[in-house]
């Protein structure tokens, strides 16, 4: 069974590698929406707080699910590698950790208290909601920088904290956009076309540093043939960034017909983003320092965690399809009865 698809050692760290990285890509997409509609917490009226709250709370709890499945496969697949990555990045984790338990509370505690403390747990919600984002964007600037303690590394983790933030923004009002109506669509409009500006930001400053930290980088991008055969990533996703512009331009419409583009086009510029990142860091998993072929566990361990993957990837599959299914359509009124 372990050669069945040739050397074990090459293809079963490829295949969690896969994994690995598909949990961490619809993780951002998914908890990147519900992150951003936490920040914009700060932002909005009163009244349209509990519509916000509407708007992610039948899917919030399961989009988390994709980091603790990201993080275990890590553990599990790439031990040596999680060793290294986490003793980089503990504090930012740590922050992280504080920061998911605070929206957590929050978001329980917000609909049980009497209406004079709600604010405070609204502040709360905010508040785990930006220590979450910028601590993740703080980490993604670290690992491009290889996770060097360099003044330069500190600089940019501190941009793509920002930009990260703006940017889970920038997908919260695409969903808002998607499942409200009213004033707090057009409101969500406006926020979408500001967080989209850092978007681009957030992508240029990643595609600027990647090659220039590393000569390898470098070399996979800008040679030939590969420069012309990578180019639909870059351009592709200049595409979708300028149709999604042009789409808020014009939103939002009567019909509400085209609600549902700008997040679309966000989840298609993530993903294009996504694999261009990593394009250029395969095959390593801690940057120029160790690949995934280096770190992985024993091909007879990998194996047994496969079969186990197997049963649990279609069950979180599943049941995120089926709320998205259930609770499809324009959020209601919050009600907890």
């Amino acid at each position: 069974m372990l050669t069945l698809f040739g050397d074990p050692a090459v293809w079963l760290p490829l295949v969690f590698a896969g994994l690995m990285g598909l949990a961490i890509l619809i993780y951002v997409v998914l908890d990147g929406y519900d992150l951003g509609v936490g920040l914009l917490f700060a932002a909005a009226d009163p009244a349209d707080k509990d519509r916000m709250i509407a708007a992610i709370g039948p899917f919030w709890d399961a989009n988390e699910t994709w980091l603790v499945l990201a993080v275990g496969l890590l553990l599990v697949a790439f031990p040596a590698a999680h060793g290294l990555i986490l003793t980089a990045l503990y504090l930012p984790v740590l922050v992280m950790l504080i920061g998911l338990i605070l929206r957590g509370v929050a978001f329980e505690f917000r609909a049980k208290v009497k209406p004079a403390q709600k604010g405070w747990w609204n502040g709360a919600f905010f508040a785990g909601s930006l220590m979450t984002a910028l601590s993740q964007g703080w980490m993604l600037g670290f690992y491009v920088m290889g996770l060097n303690d360099t003044p330069a590394t500190y600089g940019f983790a501190a941009l793509t904290a920002v930009c990260l933030a703006a940017s889970y923004a920038f997908i919260g009002a695409t969903w808002l956009i998607y499942k409200t109506e009213g004033a707090l669509q057009r409101q969500a409009v406006r926020w979408a076309r500001v967080g989209l500006g850092f978007l681009v930001l957030g992508l240029a400053a990643v595609s600027v540093a990647s090659p220039w930290v590393s000569a390898r980088i470098f070399e996979k991008w800008f040679s030939l043939p590969n420069f012309i055969l990578l180019a639909p990533l870059p351009l592709g996703c200049a595409a979708l960034i300028t149709g999604v512009w042009i789409v808020l331009r014009h939103l939002p419409t009567g019909s509400d017909r085209f609600a549902w583009v700008p997040f679309a086009g966000a989840v298609g510029i993530y993903t294009l983003a996504f694999f261009g990142l990593a394009y250029s860091f395969f095959p390593y998993v801690v940057p120029e320092k160790l690949t995934i072929f280096a770190a992985a566990s024993a091909p007879e361990s990998l194996m047994i965690m496969l079969v186990g993957a197997l049963f649990v990837l279609p069950a979180i599959i599943g049941y995120s399809a089926f709320a998205y299914f259930v609770f499809r359509g324009k959020a209601t009124e919050l009600r907890y009865d």
